[in-house]
């Protein structure tokens, strides 16, 4: 792996393990992490009660940058890999799922958006 591709490597697992804790902290249990399956990943699978939340994690130099980063393509492939994820999983055949996002930035609080994309609406 070249070194620029395994410095981005090592951030993103960073920004993963910085959302996780984060998500902890507002009383989510982690179920799953760099979740990869032929459809698509998923960096982080997130349990709060009955509600299951597919997060992904974006780290830029400005928290706005992050939450804006992620394309209407790459929820498509985390929206196919969450129904994979689901469909191996019958135990949560009753919970809910949405779409989440982790914005991280050097000097901010992270900042979770819940629901943030649904299938259909672009």
């Amino acid at each position: 792996m070249p070194a620029k591709r395994q410095i981005a490597e090592a951030r993103g697992r960073s920004a993963e393990r910085r959302a996780a804790l984060w998500l902890r902290l507002k009383g989510y249990s982690i179920l799953a992490a760099r979740v990869k399956l032929p459809v698509g990943e998923i960096d982080l699978v997130a349990r709060k009660g009955k509600l299951i939340a597919f997060v992904e994690v974006k780290a830029r130099a400005r928290q706005e940058d992050a939450l804006g980063a992620v394309s209407v393509q790459s929820w498509q492939r985390i929206a196919r890999a969450a129904e994979a994820w689901m469909g191996q999983r019958p135990k949560f055949a009753d919970y809910g799922w949405r779409y989440d996002i982790v914005a991280l930035a050097p000097g901010r609080l992270p900042h979770h958006l819940k629901d943030a994309w649904r299938p259909g609406l672009a």
